[in-house]
């Protein structure tokens, strides 16, 4: 649990760092490196599931995968609002 907990943080302070970013450019380039460490966690955990949970999780993989591949293009604007609800769900479920 205190793992998780730290972790959400982490997360949390990522999206926060998004959101008070200035330069456009930056915070573009800042989401883009939040997709790309996403597909290669996603990437790792799916090479270490046995071939029955590859089958398992097919379905939750690939919407990972598309959801990622939905980010892809955003501008600065669309990273700061997507940004700003992931930190309001984090917040959610802490409650």
């Amino acid at each position: 649990m205190n793992n998780s907990v730290k972790t959400d943080d982490v997360i949390f302070n990522f999206f926060k760092q998004i959101c008070d970013e200035k330069d456009e450019l930056k915070c573009v380039e800042l989401g883009n490196s939040w997709i790309k460490a996403m597909e290669t966690n996603l990437s790792n955990m799916e090479a270490n599931l046995d071939e029955k949970d590859r089958i398992k999780h097919k379905e939750d993989i690939q919407n990972n995968r598309d959801h990622l591949n939905g980010l892809k293009g955003k501008t600065s604007a669309e990273w700061k609002e997507y940004a700003t609800k992931c930190m309001i769900e984090i917040m959610d479920s802490k409650v």
